[in-house]
């Protein structure tokens, strides 16, 4: 699965500019790998460059990737489980959730929520505040995501990391990137 992925991405690969409060260059993915459309892998291509912007690792960006996955299968989604199965917070009110990171308000405005750059931001910011270092580090990936987003299982991204570490990985690969200049 990983070699489809990188294959399609090595050919399918253009530089674009995202305009997002300063401009930024994203890979636009081209072509479906692995059953996530363009705009899939073009929203973790975003999440890896604001983690890459705020200077964090690879495991981190891999773990706002898990999550984005966890929450919305990397797809920008503008409604929440309200919306779909009724769910609501631990206190019976209604879920706000959109978003990549299916962001509830308190996290930032509707555009904030729904703009791939700005969202991840925020994520990273409440995942360096919630889990600091050096116990980011040593805890395990699922917990920081479950830290951050306060779901109600722990488990819950811990399938989603395999994939996410593949997809991390060639995002991150400049020599791809620099093929498709």
């Amino acid at each position: 699965m990983a070699l489809a992925v990188a294959a399609v991405l090595a050919v399918g690969l253009g530089i674009a500019g995202v305009a997002i409060g300063r401009s930024i260059h994203h890979a636009a993915v081209c072509a479906e790998a692995d059953g996530f459309g363009r705009e899939q892998l073009d929203n973790a291509r975003t999440i890896v460059a604001a983690g890459r912007d705020a200077g964090l690792s690879a495991r981190d960006q891999t773990i706002a990737v898990m999550t984005a996955l966890g929450e919305s299968s990397l797809q920008n989604i503008d409604y929440g489980d309200w919306e779909t199965d009724g769910v609501t917070n631990p206190d019976g009110s209604r879920t706000t959730s959109i978003g990549l990171f299916q962001q509830q308000d308190g996290w930032g405005s509707r555009e904030q929520r729904l703009d791939p750059y700005t969202a991840a931001t925020l994520f990273y910011r409440a995942m360096v505040e919630d889990v600091p270092e050096p116990e980011r580090s040593e805890t395990a990936p699922t917990e920081v995501a479950h830290r951050v987003q306060i779901n109600r299982d722990p488990q819950h991204y811990a399938p989603y990391w395999p994939l996410a570490e593949r997809i991390v990985a060639v995002l991150d690969d400049q020599t791809v990137v620099d093929t498709c200049l």
